[in-house]
């Protein structure tokens, strides 16, 4: 049966009612949530440098920054660490006695090196020592942050982490801006993508979680993300070319899932009906050769991003949409297999 899930960020600063409402709304596959209203130290990349205890790092008015070893971490890192260590104490709570599977985020190094500045100015992508250290910091945070939560939650028999990438794409292109906004960052090689990114996602698999990788941005290497060593892939549908499809395809085929944005993540003047969207991916999978009874459970409905920009009223409903969708996916495998 297909799965129904969310991307990871809520709107508003109420930590405990959006993780009780995803905990509720999507059963299936609910997730650690991320609402960056609280602050800067709650945002994706403040959340995923609170994993990191390798380096320094403090908050800048230009944004997060490297200071040099852990001892030179500033007062808002520390915040940012007793914030993820409050929210884990309030989602084990929550989760007593769950039994399933569950899903947390974390920003991935690509992402964390086009936004995070080096100690002398310019991001942590012009330089690639530091990158690097960056990159190698995070995936042990990321080890010891899995095998938390597995201690948290001991019910939990399935893992996923999703290594969020929104940046990714511009990387790989050549399209990040300096700090002068005059000129943009060089390209880095395709190698090195790929092994920088599979350092966090291998730490993922030792750790004896599912590495997945996101991304809604248009033009993200999925290929070279699957390389890389992702088992899942999340993508907005919408932004997907011909080249990510046949990527999606070959995941689905050899078993592997794939996490497909289909339902608004803001507030729609039409929203979709669930009949519509289900009628959406069963056409993507008819034009893929893909039977739906054979993907079952590989297939993820979720919505196209994360929720924090939408209303109150649009997360509910976009979280039953997707549910929902799942469900009519879950009765096309079930027509299938009695066919």
């Amino acid at each position: 049966m297909a799965l129904a899930s969310a991307v990871g960020s809520m709107p508003g600063e109420d930590f405990d009612e959006s993780q009780r409402l995803v905990i509720g709304e999507v059963p299936d596959l609910p997730h650690l949530v991320e609402v960056p209203g609280r602050g800067v130290t709650a945002g994706m990349v403040g959340r995923a440098l609170a994993m990191v205890t390798d380096l320094g790092i403090d908050l800048q008015p230009a944004g997060w920054r490297v200071t040099g070893s852990s001892e030179t971490s500033g007062v808002d890192h520390r915040r940012a660490r007793s914030l993820l260590a409050q929210d884990l104490d309030g989602l084990e709570e929550k989760l007593q006695g769950y039994q399933g599977s569950f899903k947390v985020q974390v920003a991935g190094p690509w992402t964390l090196a086009a936004t995070v500045e080096r100690p002398r100015g310019d991001r942590v992508l012009a330089d690639v020592g530091l990158r690097r250290d960056l990159a190698q910091a995070l995936a042990e945070g990321v080890r010891a942050h899995v095998r938390d939560v597995r201690r948290r939650v001991d019910g939990v028999d399935r893992l996923v982490v999703q290594v969020d990438e929104p940046a990714l794409a511009a990387v790989a292109a050549g399209a990040v801006p300096t700090a002068s906004g005059f000129h943009r960052h060089r390209t880095v090689d395709r190698p090195e993508l790929s092994e920088t990114l599979g350092w966090v996602l291998s730490a993922i698999d030792d750790a004896g979680a599912e590495p997945w990788v996101h991304s809604c941005a248009p033009s993200t290497p999925l290929d070279l993300v699957r390389g890389a060593g992702a088992r899942g892939l999340a993508v907005d549908l919408a932004t997907v070319d011909a080249a990510g499809h046949d990527v999606l395809a070959a995941m689905l085929e050899a078993g592997e899932t794939v996490a497909l944005g289909v339902v608004p993540a803001t507030d729609a003047a039409a929203a979709p009906t669930d009949g519509e969207i289900t009628e959406r991916v069963l056409r993507w999978l008819d034009a893929l050769g893909l039977d739906p009874g054979v993907v079952g459970e590989h297939l993820v409905v979720t919505p196209t991003c994360g929720l924090a920009g939408a209303s109150p009223a649009w997360v509910r409903r976009a979280l039953t949409l997707t549910t929902a969708t799942a469900r009519h996916l879950s009765g096309a495998d079930a027509a299938d297999d009695g066919a």
